[in-house]
């Protein structure tokens, strides 16, 4: 799930944009593209895209253009990031009103980084704590 949106049905739908860093290594962006791929799988009605900051494409005017095209009603833009850092606390916004410029009619919700949710924090500890294999 790189860049590549699946084609929007009729009815305006509500998109997922996953928004990381971005690298040069292509094989740093495997997770987020696996959880691209577990979203599409479990909510295949759903289009979701991997979007990056820098380094890679497409970038998150990209991404959000691509949906709007093909129809997206909303776009909630999920920070991969394991913290509210700079990226998400001053990059992002700026990035999101630019957005919110350019496509009046769609609603952008910015969740808040993952890294944030309890429940990423819970099962990090849990990963944490798992013994090594004998």
């Amino acid at each position: 799930m790189t860049g590549a949106a699946p084609s929007l049905a009729p009815k305006a739908q509500q998109a997922v944009v996953l928004f990381s860093h971005g690298s040069r290594d292509p094989l740093w962006r495997a997770p987020i593209e696996a959880v691209a791929a577990r979203i599409a799988a479990q909510h295949p009605e759903r289009p979701v895209v991997c979007a990056y900051l820098e380094l890679s494409e497409p970038s998150l005017p990209q991404a959000v253009d691509q949906l709007v095209q093909q129809g997206a009603a909303g776009v909630t833009v999920v920070p991969m990031f394991l913290g509210t850092g700079k990226h998400a606390r001053a990059d992002l916004p700026v990035l999101v009103e630019q957005l919110r410029a350019a496509h009046p009619a769609v609603r952008l919700h910015v969740q808040p980084a993952v890294g944030e949710d309890p429940r990423i924090t819970a099962l990090m500890a849990e990963i944490a704590c798992e013994l090594p294999p004998s």
